[in-house]
């Protein structure tokens, strides 16, 4: 598969880009969206390809053809496919048994179908969850906006990236909008640097999703991409991380990586922010235990 190497330039608009957390707001509305994806993959797609590449201008034509209503926000659709819903069932019946498709940037309203081994990063079930004295302002929990910035204040405060990588990390920017040249436009939810005991730096893409978003693969793909392209961050380790809430406001925390072809998952932890006399001596001994690999 064709590997990403790509250089950095200033970004432009793109419409996939402030789509986040707005969505079909309708069964309607879900309905043209699958309609205009499902035109879109007829059109390229051939028994055997593992990619290829479509154009904003094709969610335009697929409308035109299908006779339906323009959606106001292009990007949406794509969005939508990528972190909120599954792709259409008579899409996912091309997948092999190993592969799921994902829908990449591939430069100024270009995309592009590809095949990959991790489409979604989804929490295991039955994962120990470990108990962290909260730490969260009060007022910070009482004006959050969306599950989104509540997930990502939750990590800062409690400074849960120092605690799942063990290293001293510090939040240098939030909603990071930047452009990946022949690839598009992408945004990091939230950016760490870092350092650990021996003096290495890090760089630290953090991705939250909260409500019925998902975590995709695309996202670490896209983040890994923009640190080690960016010429600040040369001397800098990147390692991504993806949280998301589950029930009962468990945080899980994933790091991931991507090699160029395929995304992988290093390590996953569940954590629960508690009052620090709901962690008693059990969880203590617990989480003392030695892990084995």
């Amino acid at each position: 598969m064709k590997k990403l190497r790509v250089p950095l330039a200033k970004p432009e608009p793109d419409p996939t880009i402030g789509a986040k957390g707005k969505g079909p707001d309708d069964a309607g509305t879900e309905s043209r969206y699958v309609r205009i994806i499902e035109s879109i993959f007829r059109r390229y797609w051939k028994r055997g390809r593992t990619e290829f590449v479509f154009e904003r201008d094709d969610l335009e034509r697929a409308c035109e053809e299908l006779k339906i209503q323009r959606p106001k926000n292009l990007g949406d659709v794509i969005y939508t496919f990528r972190y909120r819903r599954s792709l259409p069932p008579s899409i996912l019946a091309t997948q092999p048994a190993d592969r799921g498709w994902l829908i990449l940037g591939d430069g100024d309203a270009r995309y592009r179908f590809r095949l990959n081994r991790l489409t979604h990063i989804r929490p295991t079930n039955g994962l120990l969850v470990r108990k962290i004295p909260d730490a969260t302002p009060e007022i910070i929990s009482r004006y959050s906006l969306t599950d989104e910035q509540a997930l990502l204040a939750k990590v800062r405060y409690n400074r849960l990236i120092d605690v799942f990588l063990g290293i001293t990390a510090y939040s240098l920017q939030s909603h990071l909008r930047t452009k990946i040249p022949n690839y598009g436009q992408i945004e990091i939810d939230e950016l760490y640097v870092g350092l650990d005991s021996r003096g290495a730096q890090y760089i630290v893409p953090v991705q939250a999703k909260g409500g019925a978003d998902i975590l995709g693969a695309i996202q670490t793909i896209q983040d890994i991409t923009f640190c080690q392209r960016e010429m600040r961050y040369r001397d800098c380790i990147p390692r991504a991380v993806s949280a998301q809430f589950l029930a009962d406001d468990t945080i899980a925390l994933f790091e991931t990586t991507f090699d160029g072809d395929e995304v992988s998952i290093v390590c996953e932890r569940h954590y629960k922010l508690a009052e620090s006399d709901a962690i008693n001596s059990a969880d203590l001994k617990t989480y003392g235990t030695p892990e084995t690999e």
